[in-house]
């Protein structure tokens, strides 16, 4: 008869066979997290993002979300695709700066099926059992509940940190009727550093643990749909789609590894493409290249608003002064406005 202790041992090498780089288990006390996340939101800090606080309890009483479950399985899946220069994208000034997740196809799809698997292999092991596996797509709270499994503390940053991996990962779950034995939760590692606070571009880390979204760059570039605050504008530099500045300074990430996932490396070399290059793509150009990519979270037109942005930003030269005349031209108010902006800061008559 196989133990509850021997199938989780086998699930976790079933797990690293699919890729994963953890797997911790939980029985989730999330209460006080769901009355931290609600304070909050209640000062302000979560912009338009009221999906956040929609679904109530279901974000921390597991069964309100999967009524069979009764523990939780996190999973962290390494997402930093390899050949990918953070530094000397972000050196460049003409360079688009997209966030190092979003630079493969997109990782709901990826994980999801590495889930599915798994889920099914746990059909197959303990017959009549529940699994439903979550990537980012349902009322969950993952960080605390990859902190709960022992994966990782919530850092100064607000990400879950892993003294083997950084941060450099996505989390996935699987809420499951299957009774595996817990692991323990980790101690938090930050220590006095402060590094991440001290590097944000605008920030929007306005205290440890602490992140006011109205003032981060990867909201205002991925989330929002409205125009950029222009006080913020010049600290975007050419980040047109997300940041990473609090993870790549993060002396974790020393130990972060790299995504060995073939859907996950760098497409269409969006590691160095210019800004004035993704400011002539046409509306089925950007849907041609975004297709299968996190990409696709802002929006054709919310694409050229960033892009604006990072033109205003960036050196002035014949290539960046006709692609800022191209973004004025736009038939979107919402482009033309950033593309007036970027025009005014490069002194352009």
């Amino acid at each position: 008869m196989v133990t509850m202790a021997l199938l989780k041992d086998h699930l976790c090498e079933k797990a690293l066979s699919l890729g994963f780089s953890g797997l911790g288990v939980s029985y989730p006390l999330l209460e006080a997290h769901g009355d931290w996340l609600q304070q909050w939101w209640d000062k302000g800090y979560g912009g338009t993002m009221a999906y956040l606080v929609r679904h109530g309890a279901k974000r921390w009483i597991i069964k309100e979300l999967v009524a069979e479950s009764c523990c939780v399985i996190s999973l962290l899946y390494p997402s930093w695709p390899q050949g990918a220069n953070t530094d000397e994208a972000l050196a460049n000034p003409d360079t688009a700066y997209i966030a190092r997740y979003a630079l493969g196809r997109d990782y709901h799809k990826v994980l999801r099926k590495r889930l599915s698997q798994l889920c099914h292999w746990l059909d197959e092991q303990v017959p009549g059992s529940i699994q439903r596996g979550f990537v980012d797509s349902a009322p969950v709270l993952e960080k605390a509940l990859a902190a709960q499994g022992g994966l990782g503390w919530i850092g100064k940053n607000t990400l879950l940190l892993n003294r083997t991996a950084g941060s450099a990962f996505y989390i996935g779950e699987i809420y499951t009727s299957i009774a595996l034995p817990a692991d323990l939760p980790e101690t938090a590692h930050c220590g006095s550093c402060s590094a991440c606070m001290d590097i944000c571009p605008t920030r929007a880390l306005v205290a440890p643990y602490q992140l006011d979204a109205t003032l981060c760059i990867s909201y205002w570039t991925i989330e929002s749909r409205d125009p950029i605050p222009e006080a913020l504008r010049p600290a975007f530099g050419n980040r047109i789609f997300g940041c990473d500045d609090c993870q790549w300074v993060c002396p974790w990430n020393r130990y972060a590894q790299l995504a060995k996932d073939t859907d996950l490396q760098v497409r269409h070399h969006l590691h160095q493409r210019s800004l004035a290059d993704l400011a002539r793509l046409s509306e089925q150009d950007y849907m041609n290249l975004s297709e299968g990519s996190a990409l696709r979270r802002c929006g054709y037109s919310g694409f050229l608003r960033n892009i604006a942005v990072g033109l205003g930003n960036a050196r002035r030269s014949a290539e960046n002064t006709q692609a800022i005349r191209q973004l004025q031209a736009s038939d979107s108010p919402l482009v033309q406005e950033h593309a007036h902006w970027a025009a005014r800061q490069q002194h352009l008559p």
